[in-house]
């Protein structure tokens, strides 16, 4: 399985050229077998990126956010990736919403992609860029 960070995410849907060519490599072998997947907070800051007019989408939103269910597995936050978002090292970036998402990540023992340095240069999950 590989999970995406939301901006992998929204850049797959809107501007493919923004992806490097290893992220999109593995998000097109991963579509292949089925094995996309995203943390569900994603949903939640993509809403947010859409509602404050950072992303501009053609549809409604909540046209755009029921293809985003259609494209990745939505992975809910359960006990153990709530437990593992509170132990991230000093590296890892403070946003509960990268804590989450790397938790995810992790739990279900996928890579991620994401551009994201400070997930990145934590060296606390395993990420594709």
């Amino acid at each position: 399985m590989i999970v995406v960070d939301t901006h992998a995410v929204i850049w797959l849907t809107q501007a493919q050229e923004l992806l490097s060519d290893a992220a999109s490599a593995a998000l097109v072998e991963g579509r292949r077998g089925g094995r996309l997947a995203i943390a569900d907070i994603t949903l939640r800051e993509i809403a947010d990126q859409v509602s404050r007019g950072r992303v501009t989408v053609s549809s409604s939103l909540g046209v755009y956010l029921q293809f985003i269910e259609s494209r990745f597995r939505v992975l809910p936050v359960d006990g153990r990736i709530a437990g593992r978002s509170a132990r991230f090292g000093p590296s890892y970036p403070k946003d509960p919403a990268d804590q989450l998402i790397g938790a995810t990540a992790i739990v279900h023992g996928a890579r991620l992609v994401t551009k994201d340095q400070g997930i990145r240069g934590s060296g606390e999950v395993d990420c594709i860029w």
